[in-house]
């Protein structure tokens, strides 16, 4: 016997789904606020615990590629392309980066000044960046799960897990007498979206190209191109923001086109079509960094020396240590699907025809998964930003094992005792225990930002004298001037003054070894004149700082010396201005 629906009925259960979308979106942006606001303490303690006669730079984490950025921040705030200024080499303006231009240009706007803009902007930055972040990997978890427990616990997986590094810190206060083993599988911000809200929110603003794949799967399920067309305006948009985020995008689509080839047995020219529109809308920005660091003298330097980081993905034994529980079982998870499906290869494919749209969700999250373990592996010195958003695809799949393998290896085992056990409670109560158990590392990286921040001591924060100096510089010195000081000051050289420093970043600074070494040597001593004036005539160094960062180098007094005039003095830093006989 045919149903009908009546008007009021309908209108019931529009109101149902919409409320269920109402409290589903609460639940994300409670999450969300909550996460910001624990991630904002550290900074609000530095800020507020800051000593008299010192400032907060307003970095948590990294500050030496943080002062790269923020270089670039203050040149985009009068111009459309960047100098790099971090290295004293004479460059042009050649330079662009979407973010950090968009945000020295809302500064502008909004009537800051270079000083001050850029904590703000970047501030801004994390909140917005995190809330994009976490919105889109919800939209994401409610695309592959139908129901929301696995949309919620994908989703606390995705933005509260971490890795095993709690152990090495463990090993480091008992065993190992204070040494820590292998930090990088602790310290690593890169698939760890809560160290990266805390101190790294420009990772997790890069980790939106998540909506790339949303916009793919939607395409595909609809059988319509234009969402191929949008996904890849989408991902050029992010690639003028990290160029590297484009591997990815075309890593996983090739594998997802692979994969389906032989899962369908035939060529999936839709997916195939699809893919090309996103390459060529896309490829752009990769491009213009080709052209870039292979044309360019400088930014080829620049390019080769991102392996003075020694910054790489740990080995692969090493990677459950990094990736945690979620990598363990989103593992177990694929290979116990692997071995059913091969079981039910009979009715596989009628599965496949009854429900496409899950099946090939289900297939391009393990794509996803799959050909990370090559990606984060390339031969290239930033294969390790290749971990950026692989905790999405990770979080998916460990949660489809806790429901599907756990929980009801849990309930077989529990309900031979207990028949009427209530499985939404055991599905929570599990939840909850892994939950609980992911979390023990980024509670120890929060409260280590504490223990670091209440030193009040470089790099994190700067004297005011030296503030004061940098200040000085950015009224009285010319723009293609250069700065000799200590890496701990010169990597704040262009950010707060507009000049170039001498030395200032591990891979922006041109011959980066060479001339650390030659901080040292100039601020030893027993550095005789001669040398000093060697490398200063080197690269035409203009002015010379000295301060307590650099006392820390040497004992070396300038004032002694013919061929330094000072030209601003403080209590604790005084300023040279190089005058050298021709």
């Amino acid at each position: 016997m045919e149903t009908t629906t009546t008007l009021p009925e309908a209108r019931a259960t529009v109101r149902a789904l919409t409320e269920t979308a109402r409290s589903e979106w609460r639940f994300v942006f409670i999450v969300t606020g909550i996460v910001l606001a624990i991630a904002t303490l550290p900074l609000a303690y530095a800020y507020l615990s800051t000593p008299a006669d010192k400032t907060f730079m307003g970095v948590l984490v990294n500050v030496p590629d943080h002062a790269q950025y923020f270089a670039w921040f203050r040149e985009f705030m009068t111009q459309p392309l960047s100098a790099n200024k971090l290295t004293p080499e004479p460059n042009g303006a050649i330079f662009f980066n979407l973010l950090w231009f968009v945000l020295a240009r809302m500064a502008v706007l909004l009537g800051l000044d270079a000083s001050t803009g850029y904590q703000v902007m970047y501030q801004l930055m994390r909140v917005a960046g995190t809330t994009i972040f976490f919105v889109l990997v919800y939209r994401l978890c409610s695309w592959v799960f139908p129901d929301v427990p696995r949309r919620r616990a994908a989703f606390l997986v995705a933005v509260m897990a971490a890795g095993f590094g709690w152990v090495l810190v463990v090993l480091k206060y008992t065993v190992m007498r204070g040494e820590l083993i292998n930090p990088l599988d602790l310290y690593v911000a890169e698939g760890n979206t809560f160290y990266s809200a805390l101190g790294q929110p420009h990772f997790i603003a890069a980790a939106a190209y998540i909506f790339a794949f949303e916009l793919i799967l939607r395409g595909q399920a609809r059988q319509q191109y234009r969402y191929a067309f949008l996904a890849g305006l989408f991902a050029q948009f992010m690639g003028w923001q990290h160029a590297y985020d484009l591997v990815i995008v075309y890593g996983v689509l090739a594998a997802y086109v692979v994969l389906l080839t032989m899962r369908d047995r035939r060529i999936p020219w839709f997916m195939v079509v699809s893919s090309l529109i996103v390459g060529v809308v896309s490829v752009w920005p990769s491009l213009y960094s080709f052209l870039l660091t292979s044309l360019d003298p400088l930014w080829k330097v620049v390019l080769k020396q991102f392996a003075n980081a020694g910054v790489f993905t740990p080995p692969l034994y090493r990677l459950p240590v990094l990736m945690g529980l979620p990598l363990i079982v989103a593992c177990f998870t694929v290979i116990i699907d692997a071995i059913n499906d091969r079981r039910r290869r009979d009715t596989i494919r009628q599965e496949i025809a009854a429900d496409p749209q899950r099946a090939n969700n289900d297939l391009f999250i393990k794509s996803w998964f799959l050909i990370s373990f090559v990606l984060i592996y390339l031969p290239v010195d930033f294969q390790i930003h290749m971990l950026n958003g692989w905790q999405v695809p990770i979080a998916i799949l460990a949660t489809k094992g806790i429901f599907d393998v756990i929980v009801p290896w849990v309930q077989r085992q529990v309900g031979a005792r207990r028949p009427a056990i209530d499985l939404p409670k055991v599905q929570k109560w599990l939840v909850a225990g892994f939950l609980l158990l992911v979390l023990p590392t980024n509670l120890y990286l929060f409260a280590w930002r504490f223990t670091e921040l209440r030193r009040h001591d470089y790099p994190f924060y700067l004297h005011n004298d030296e503030i004061a100096a940098l200040k000085w510089l950015e009224n009285n010195a010319r723009p293609d001037e250069i700065v000799l000081s200590s890496e701990t000051v010169g990597q704040y050289v262009p950010m707060l003054s507009g000049v170039h420093a001498y030395l200032a970043h591990w891979a922006q600074t041109v011959d980066y070894f060479t001339k650390r070494d030659a901080v040292k040597m100039f601020y030893d001593a027993s550095t005789s004149d001669v040398e000093r004036e060697q490398i200063l005539r080197m690269h035409g160094v203009n002015y010379v700082l000295a301060g307590p960062a650099e006392h820390q180098l040497g004992a070396y007094d300038p004032a002694k010396a013919s061929f330094l005039k000072p030209v601003y003095e403080t209590p604790s830093v005084r300023v040279f201005m190089v005058k050298l006989q021709p």
